[in-house]
Formats: structure tokens, sequence, C-alpha cells
């Protein structure tokens, strides 16, 4: 599967193209694509881009991979931005954030031209939330306080832990709820609506209506 999602993230990476500003997803497939966009300056492929990270742990890796940064406050409109997802529907509606970076991933989203998402076949599903968790971003303070809000729209939620048994911390500060639905989301547009409505609630995991690019290892694009 591994090798299914290298191959996509390269496909994905060929759409690159000299003098762009590229998003920089976060994740295991979208740091193929980071790879495979290092190796393209490195041969002369391509000149002239700049990188924007989706978080701190993709900033590094493409330091590392020597591929020119900015910001979006620099640079606030991107060509291409290539990123993963934990779940695609038919409709191309995604669950985002199990890697924790949900906030920054949906702000470069919707600040982009191009929006290419890869995954491997296990990602496709009929229906969002039957195979992954919703991850919803909250302030620390009073995230108890969302609680009984996620159980009245069908879901346990669960804070997330990190290292040494301390709650998981965002790139932006903030806390994550792992919000399952056992038998998925039925109505994700409410869903992302109740919650985003709520204060404290930063953000869904939710990325409805972007109307994404889907590339899907060993098969072509949705």
């Amino acid at each position: 599967m591994d090798d299914l999602k290298r191959r996509a993230a390269e496909q994905a990476a060929m759409r690159v193209a000299s003098g762009m500003v590229v998003g920089l997803g976060t994740g295991s497939t979208a740091a193929f694509a980071v790879d495979a966009i290092g190796a393209r300056l490195a041969r002369g492929e391509i000149r002239d881009i700049v990188g924007i990270p989706t978080s701190n742990r993709t900033r590094h890796l493409a330091l590392q991979r020597a591929i020119p940064l900015t910001t979006l406050n620099e640079r606030p409109h991107i060509d291409l931005t290539i990123d993963g997802a934990d779940e695609v529907d038919p409709h191309g509606n995604l669950i985002k954030g199990g890697g924790g970076a949900l906030l920054w991933e949906k702000i470069v989203a919707t600040a982009t031209r191009i929006y290419l998402i890869v995954v491997d076949r296990s990602k496709l599903v009929p229906v969002l939330g039957r195979r992954v968790a919703l991850p919803v971003e909250v302030m620390p303070f009073g995230w108890r306080t969302h609680v009984e809000t996620v159980r009245a729209l069908g879901a346990e939620p669960v804070l997330r832990m990190g290292a040494q048994d301390e709650p998981f911390v965002s790139d932006g500060g903030h806390f994550i709820l792992d919000c399952r639905f056992a038998e998925g989301i039925p109505d994700p547009h409410l869903v992302d609506h109740e919650l985003r409505a709520r204060p404290g609630v930063v953000e869904t995991g939710l990325f409805l209506g972007m109307a994404p690019e889907v590339i899907v290892g060993g098969h072509d694009s949705l």
C-alpha cells in the first residue's frame, strides 16, 4: 500500500510547475509528495517554487529536502496544494485531521486554486465517519463543555492523548476531540455547522464542498 501511495504522490508532484506557490500537506502520503517535489527541484526539473507547509512536521521535512518556504501572509494565494485525507466520500467531501493538522490544512485548502488529495483505496467510503473518528479542534479552556453537544449529535468524543499520557496539543496550541459516529455521519453539513457555532470549537475535520481532485493509488483521478 505504501508503494501505491508513493506512486500516487509522485504523480501529484508532477503537477507542480516552475514559479508556483505550493501547499504542502501533512501525513505519510503528503510526505511522499514533499520528497518527490524536493527530488524534482534537485534534478532541475522545476525552479522558483515556494512551499507553504501545513504543520511544523512538514516544515522540517521540506527544509530537509531543500524546498524554499514562505508563509500565507507573504503569499496569500496558493496555486496548488497536495495533501492526503482520512476519508473521501463519493461527493469529494473529506475527513482530515488524523495527524492533528486540520486547522492549518483547512486554512491552506481554502486559499488554494487546485486542491489535490492523494489517498489509497481504503480511504474511499460511502458515508463519512464510518471508518475513522471525526477530529474536532478545541480550545483547552473548557474543552469538556463540548462533550454533551457532541453526544447529542450522535458521537462519542475522546480527548486525543499524546506522549507521556498528556493531551495532544496541535501546532496552534489546541486540544483535539476524536468523535466516533457508530453508523457514520448522516448529515456532515449539520454536524459541521453545529460544532463550529460553539465558542471554543476552533475547527472540525470535515472538509466539505471544496471539490478536490482525488488521486487514488493504483487508479486514475476521480
